[in-house]
């Protein structure tokens, strides 16, 4: 890795966001190849932040400074990696549960997903059924729904997300993901979720295997 690429990574790595953008854009003006950016430098730093987080090195204001760092970094490269046929890992329909509010934890994932490679569709938060099911409708290959709550009186939106798209006939091209604060692997094994994550490292981790799954 050069120290321009490196330096990069570090950018990343520690949410130092006007530095990110400069060198993203130095980087480019080099004629380096965007897709080298995002294997040498802004991949890794986000798999890296993700590790510091479960390590207990690394905390939600750290990790949340790095994925806005990866975004703006991405909001330069999308136009140049599209132009480049550059494919994304698989598509990610996100949105919290109708009912409830909170959209912290949903946005840090929903950047984490982002920044490893995932197109991500959020959806905003107070989400209903039906949006769900007009957001997947738009794709016609596989689709991974990630389902956020944070309250336990909404947590029953997400059966009902699941129950409304298999009802559409959809649940073949489908895995449903879910999590937030009162979730559990055991809730997600009742509503016949695909899978559960309890932190964003993990929901990325949980996202790569499940698009395999098709």
């Amino acid at each position: 890795m050069s120290k321009t690429n490196q330096n990069l990574y570090e950018a990343v790595l520690t949410g130092d966001v006007a530095a990110t953008v400069s060198l993203v854009n130095t980087i480019l003006q080099e004629k380096s190849d965007p897709r080298l950016i995002l294997e040498e430098s802004l991949f890794p730093a986000m798999v890296q932040a993700g590790e510091l987080y479960d390590q207990g090195e690394y905390f939600l204001p750290d990790l949340a400074m790095a994925a806005k760092a990866m975004k703006e970094a991405m909001a330069i490269l999308e136009p140049l990696l599209k132009n480049s046929g550059v494919e994304k890992l698989g598509t990610v329909v996100i949105g919290t549960v109708k009912g409830d509010h909170h959209d912290i934890g949903k946005n840090l994932v929903a950047s984490m997903l982002e920044g490893n490679g995932f197109e991500v569709v959020d959806l905003g938060y107070n989400t209903s059924a039906d949006k769900f099911v007009e957001a997947v409708r738009k794709f016609e290959g596989p689709v991974l729904v990630a389902l956020s709550a944070l309250l336990t009186i909404t947590m029953p939106q997400m059966k009902v997300v699941i129950d409304r798209i298999t009802a559409e006939g959809l649940r073949s091209r489908v895995r449903f993901m879910v999590g937030g604060a009162p979730v559990t692997q055991e809730y997600a094994d009742q509503i016949s979720a695909d899978g559960y994550s309890d932190s964003a490292n993990a929901a990325v981790v949980l996202a790569k295997k499940l698009i395999t799954s098709f």
